[in-house]
């Protein structure tokens, strides 16, 4: 089959792979008919390399139909139509039990010290094949598996694998209160749905970012957007004067490590680059620092007693926190990757005819699977307007 493989440093190319077969009695095998590009997955074409093998296939928002199951398996069958969530998990441990599927005890990363593997990423979290292919195999799949109705477009559903439930955990662990104003750092495709999601429940959101084509997206849906480079005066100026001089009661950094505005650590991240992969990695587990620039935003502009939602990803191990500045301002600071099925049934009724949430416009871009070099660069550069692109293997 044909997948979209990790080779170096911002190259991905599109290769000839074996086939994904059954190994564990329950396992599925899934025709993809279509695959996200995630802003995580960018993290893996720049800094996460020394974490990936040459040839790991990419890739973790999918969405097809079961072409086999293993005899384990029960509530699926050949011909269903399904949406993969991100994250591996077995659905009866602890965790999952407690609604914490991103911990799930039985796929736990133990020599990574990580949570639940994920598929396409990295040796941190299974060094699992991903779903930017043709074909995708998928453990635990009595559980790792939303099923959906035929007929609506991919777009209507294939959202259900990452986006919805990362932005819909992001909008839950804000805590935005009855009357109060959260702000979203960030508006690629978590960002803007968080807004999106925001909106729908009844907040009064402002987005920020620093692309104006995105900003202008999320203002096209009569949400207040700013765009960074456009304004003068602080960030943290500009909402402490929407709100009293207070500042926002609740703010979302969907940013995560490689904000802007981080030059001497942007420098560093770089550098690391061109040392050896495990010298890197021995880096980057004691001593890799994020950039921080969004957080420090955050910390800046949310209110006393409020609360900062961290939905972006971050990886570093030494990252020079205001411990003072958040103690001071008794901050409550939640985070940590979506736990998809934990939000499904919240979610599912807003992806009706109705479309509350623009789901089915929400991809900018849609290229055929051997188009992922072009795809991923465009990306990564923020060019086109490229906010979601998705990928469609040939029939």
């Amino acid at each position: 089959m044909k997948a979209v493989t990790w080779q170096g440093k911002r190259k991905v190319a599109v290769e000839t792979v074996p086939d994904p077969r059954i190994e564990q009695p329950t396992d599925a095998i899934i025709k993809v008919t279509s695959a996200g590009i995630c802003g995580s997955d960018l993290h893996l074409y720049e800094i996460l390399g020394p974490y990936m093998s040459q040839g790991d296939v990419l890739g973790h928002e999918t969405i097809g139909i079961v072409e086999e199951v293993g005899p384990a398996v029960t509530g699926l069958s050949g011909g269903d139509r399904v949406v993969v969530p991100f994250q591996i998990s077995c659905g009866d441990c602890y965790m999952c039990t407690h609604g914490l599927q991103t911990q799930c005890e039985t796929t736990q990363v133990h020599e990574q010290h990580s949570g639940a593997a994920l598929f396409g990423y990295s040796k941190l979290y299974g060094q699992v094949p991903g779903g930017q292919a043709e074909y995708l195999r998928v453990p635990h799949a009595d559980y790792t598996h939303i099923k959906v109705p035929p007929g609506p477009a991919d777009d209507r559903f294939l959202y259900l694998s990452d986006v919805l439930p990362t932005a819909w955990q992001a909008v839950e662990y804000a805590e935005v209160p009855d009357g109060g104003l959260l702000v979203v750092l960030g508006l690629g495709p978590i960002g803007d749905m968080c807004c999106r999601v925001a909106a729908h429940r009844g907040y009064a959101v402002v987005g920020v970012d620093r692309v104006p084509e995105r900003v202008a997206r999320v203002a096209a849906r009569g949400i207040e957007a700013i765009d960074r480079t456009a304004i003068d005066e602080p960030l943290g100026e500009i909402i402490r004067g929407l709100t009293h001089g207070r500042g926002a009661d609740a703010v979302i950094d969907a940013v995560g490590m490689e904000a802007h505005g981080s030059p001497i650590t942007s420098l560093a991240q770089w550098s690391a680059g061109f040392l050896p992969d495990f010298v890197t990695r021995k880096v980057m587990d004691t001593a890799g620092i994020d950039r921080l620039s969004a957080l420090y935003d955050a910390i800046d502009i949310v209110r006393r007693g409020g609360t900062i939602s961290l939905i972006g990803v971050y990886g570093g191990m030494a990252d020079p926190m205001p411990m003072r500045v958040l103690f001071d301002k008794q901050i409550q600071v939640r985070m940590g990757q979506a736990n998809v099925k934990h939000w499904v049934d919240d979610i599912m009724p807003l992806l009706g005819d109705d479309d509350p949430l623009g789901v089915d416009g929400f991809a900018t871009h849609r290229l055929p699977l051997d188009g992922a070099p072009e795809a991923y660069a465009t990306f990564q550069r923020k060019a086109d307007a490229a906010v979601k692109i998705l990928l469609e293997p040939a029939a």
